[in-house]
């Protein structure tokens, strides 16, 4: 359930607030009637489980073949760059004399 309250509101009613949040309500402030802060039960995150890609088969190296670059694509990664022959750019104002 959730529950917005203003925020002179929720100064003067804080613990009742935070009983709310503990029993797992939502509680949103408003300013003006516009909500601005949210006031939610705190959930620990869960914990990181190392080693997990181990249990998958992972055995800590990546194929040679995966840092090679891509064989079609190889002819056009050797070209070189050549510079336009004209720029896409009008030449600068110069002052009026």
């Amino acid at each position: 359930m959730t529950i917005t309250v203003n925020i002179a509101e929720a100064k003067a009613r804080l613990s009742a607030l935070i009983e709310a949040a503990e029993r797992g309500e939502e509680i949103i402030l408003a300013r003006a009637g516009v909500p601005v802060a949210r006031i939610a039960p705190y959930a620990e995150k869960p914990k990181r489980r190392f080693g997990i890609l181990k249990e998958m088969g992972w055995e800590g190296h990546a194929p040679y073949e995966a840092f090679e670059p891509d064989p079609d694509h190889v002819a056009w990664i050797d070209e070189p760059i050549e510079p336009p022959s004209q720029s896409p750019y009008p030449p600068p104002a110069r002052g009026k004399k």
